[in-house]
């Protein structure tokens, strides 16, 4: 199982790395292009939409294209999008272009291209850890390292970015474009994973759809808990800026902080405390979301640099719990060769949130800065109910490993 995934991971990890890379900068760049919060909302929104469509299309493409075409077509596209995003962001730096034509183009990068791109990685890793394993345990351990290699690029992307923030907020975006190309190059040459053989064709795969009655309910909790992170992601710049009156390069050095200690916590349960525990997944999800509920509610109140990473690092242990349960429980609905295609609904749901949550999140904050971290919070114990009261959940998902 380790040896089919460790390729996928690496590729992971590396292309999250790069897109986290930008994750210190979005919020100052923003401001230097005059870009307000709603218009950042918008890009990274268009973006979601982007991944969310393109998931399940690549779900199916998996199983007619193979594992090998797929990554090398989504490296292909991210990288062409990361590539054009800079070079937008540069021109717009320099007064080239009018603001709807620079906003109009930030879409079209960052969402036609990269967002689509971006898909087909988590899509293939899910699929093959779903094909390769056989026990609930076997495969919450490796959704827990696809987790934990997510987890762990945000630690080196904020870290790297902020870092290179100091020197240049265009730095990261000049970066970005040339790791996901070198990745491109290291697939094309060396990765040859294998994948599961399709059902011949005298046995049909029968398609889960999200409204089934055994899916739609692990789906909801999985949307719940991740628009919840949606909503405070995109708006941490902006928070650290007003609740600590930081200048921008100082707020991306604070952003990259908070997201490296949320990393930090996140790799280490997905990555180490996981595999230790063993605990089915709807254990999983009913222990961490109350650890994310309560991490909103801590968010809610601080006011200082420290309170507010320790609100983020109660996050990352939170959903660090919840993500693998959540992300693990679909496939154990799925029944043999439609792995792929629940990969893509899964993918597709947490696309979702990143959709409704930045739009949502940054234009709650121009309203009221803790509106988007209160809406969090009920969507966190929203996902908490349905893991406790939903007869759907308890008969779909088995509570022992």
């Amino acid at each position: 199982m380790r040896k089919a995934l460790i390729p996928l991971l690496v590729t992971i990890l590396v292309v999250f790395s790069a897109q986290q890379l930008l994750t210190p900068v979005l919020a100052p760049l923003s401001r230097e292009l005059h870009l307000t919060e709603t218009q950042l909302g918008l890009v990274v929104t268009a973006a979601a939409t982007s991944l969310t469509i393109a998931s399940p299309l690549w779900g199916m493409a998996l199983r007619r294209l193979g594992l090998r075409l797929v990554l090398l077509c989504g490296l292909g596209l991210a990288t062409a999008g990361m590539t054009g995003f800079g070079v937008v962001a540069a021109v717009g730096l320099d007064g080239h272009l009018s603001s709807p034509v620079l906003f109009g183009l930030l879409l079209v990068t960052r969402s036609l291209l990269f967002g689509a791109g971006l898909a087909a990685l988590p899509v293939s890793t899910l699929a093959v850890a779903a094909a390769s394993t056989t026990t609930q345990a076997e495969r919450t351990r490796a959704t827990g390292l696809i987790g934990a290699a997510q987890g762990l690029s945000l630690v080196l992307g904020p870290a790297g970015g902020g870092a290179l923030a100091v020197v240049s907020l265009m730095l990261p975006l000049y970066l970005a474009p040339v790791v996901c190309l070198l990745l491109t190059v290291w697939v094309l040459v060396t990765v040859r994973p294998p994948v599961a053989p399709a059902p011949p064709p005298e046995q049909p795969v029968a398609r889960l759809r999200p409204w089934d009655a055994r899916m739609w309910p692990l789906l909801a909790i999985g949307f719940c808990l991740y628009v919840s992170l949606g909503l405070v992601q995109v708006i941490v710049g902006f928070l650290l800026a007003d609740r600590l009156h930081l200048g921008p390069q100082e707020t991306a050095g604070a952003v990259g902080v908070t997201l490296v200690a949320a990393g930090l916590v996140l790799v280490a349960v997905q990555g180490a405390l996981i595999p230790v525990l063993r605990w089915p997944v709807l254990r999983l999800m009913r222990a961490g979301a109350p650890l994310t509920a309560a991490s909103f509610a801590l968010l809610a109140a601080a006011d200082t640099l420290w309170l507010i990473v320790a609100a983020f690092v109660l996050l990352g242990l939170g959903l660090g719990l919840a993500a693998p349960g959540f992300t693990a429980a679909p496939t154990l609905v799925a029944g043999p060769g439609q792995h792929a295609s629940v990969a893509g609904l899964v993918n597709a749901t947490i696309g979702t949130t990143f959709i409704v949550g930045p739009l949502l999140g940054t234009a709650l904050y121009e309203v009221a800065a803790v509106l988007p971290i209160l809406t969090a919070l009920g969507a966190a114990t929203t996902a908490l109910a349905l893991s406790w009261l939903s007869p759907a959940v308890r008969q779909a998902v088995p509570v022992t490993p």
